[in-house]
């Protein structure tokens, strides 16, 4: 059986400036601003009340599935996007400082903390009220974007992006980016069928935890850059 660090990369560092890994530079760059984009768009169809029907028209073909033991499945999966969540990352920093990985504590960090002050922004910004709940209490705060769905893609996305750079089997990645692409679909579904949040709500929460995301990874590369432009003029 082979051994756990055989399929670790290696040493906790940044990655190397290669053609690829510039071409994902921009690449992220682009997501973040398409991303950007189709957020104000949205938004301002949220406040001018066009995603009323499209809203309601998902929110009816959802509930269409209800059943007891599907909601008792999606109450435990909504529970992985916020309360369940807030206990995986303490898990991830107890290990990341195990494993003396500080460049990934770091970004889990950045990532986490950003996702909170933007969904708290956000909320406040559109003041959406919530809409009518299928199953269970309603929420307290606002609607618009969906705290669970921003919170779970910086998470899963980031811890997928952070293990699998660190990771050598190209199948192992594979089923890393897999797995966080289901947990956070499975939330944002879940959100959807309690009733607890309308369809562009967690739409909006996955197009900004993208521009959070992507806007780190540009902004550290640029701090990378510049740091390695001044150890070159000195």
């Amino acid at each position: 059986m082979p051994d756990a660090n055989d399929q670790l990369a290696g040493p906790e560092e940044a990655p190397q400036p290669t053609a690829l890994f510039e071409a994902a530079i921009v690449a992220s760059m682009a997501v973040a601003v398409l991303a950007l984009f189709l957020f104000a768009k949205l938004g301002s169809e949220v406040l001018e009340g066009d995603t009323q029907h499209f809203d309601q028209v998902v929110r009816d073909w959802v509930h269409g599935y209800a059943s007891a033991g599907m909601t008792r499945v999606m109450h435990a999966i909504s529970l992985l996007g916020y309360e369940i969540l807030l206990v995986e990352v303490v898990i991830a920093f107890m290990v990341f400082a195990k494993l003396r990985w500080k460049r990934a504590a770091l970004w889990l960090a950045i990532a986490m903390i950003g996702s909170v002050l933007l969904d708290l922004a956000l909320k406040y910004a559109y003041h959406r009220v919530r809409p009518a709940a299928f199953f269970g209490s309603p929420a307290r705060y606002y609607s618009f974007p969906s705290g669970h769905a921003l919170s779970s893609l910086c998470f899963y996305g980031v811890m997928a992006g952070l293990l699998s750079a660190r990771t050598k089997s190209v199948w192992l990645r594979v089923v890393i980016w897999v797995i966080a692409a289901a947990l956070v679909v499975a939330i944002g579904i879940s959100r959807i069928y309690l009733g607890v949040h309308y369809p562009s709500d967690v739409l909006a929460g996955y197009l900004a935890a993208t521009v959070w995301v992507g806007t780190v990874i540009v902004l550290d590369h640029v701090r990378k850059v510049r740091k390695n432009s001044r150890q070159i003029a000195s």
